[in-house]
């Protein structure tokens, strides 16, 4: 079972209220994910945020010029936040998120998620100002991944 205090170990969550991130607990679920599987696929449309509790996980992008997709950021860090194009317009994931070893995740659906966020504005803006300081780094980390392929 997920807790408000597990939830507070993670970066996504620091400085949120415990009785939000009880609100928060309810909504999540465990999801195990073997290795070589893929939590979930880049251009699908994204419903979840995912937070990673322990494994490696692979961000890969397609590109039109390379056969194969190239790694643009490892996620291996318990703790660390992925799939946050569920809750970011136009919910459609960036990147495919490849299991390098069998993963323990925790899945929230992005529309409750976001309803929760909204009834509770000042927790939703701590969240939403981390989901974008994600969101700058794994476009940092996707640029010079891509100049590499130059």
């Amino acid at each position: 079972m997920i807790t408000k205090e597990s939830l507070a170990d993670f970066e996504l969550f620091k400085g949120v209220e415990m009785d939000a991130l009880e609100e928060i607990a309810h909504l999540c679920e465990d999801v195990f994910v073997a290795k070589d599987g893929y939590v979930f696929r880049e251009g699908e449309t994204a419903d979840k945020l995912h937070l990673l509790v322990q494994g490696s996980i692979a961000l890969r992008v397609n590109l039109t010029s390379r056969p194969q997709a190239i790694t643009v950021s490892i996620v291996s860090r318990p703790h660390q936040t992925l799939g946050w194009s569920g809750i970011v317009a136009p919910h459609h994931y960036t990147a495919s998120a490849y299991c390098e070893e069998d993963s323990h995740l925790i899945a929230i659906p992005a529309d409750k998620f976001l309803q929760t966020l909204a009834a509770r504005p000042e927790a939703g803006f701590k969240i939403m100002l981390r989901i974008t300081e994600i969101i700058s780094d794994r476009l940092r980390n996707s640029r010079q991944a891509l100049l590499k392929t130059l």
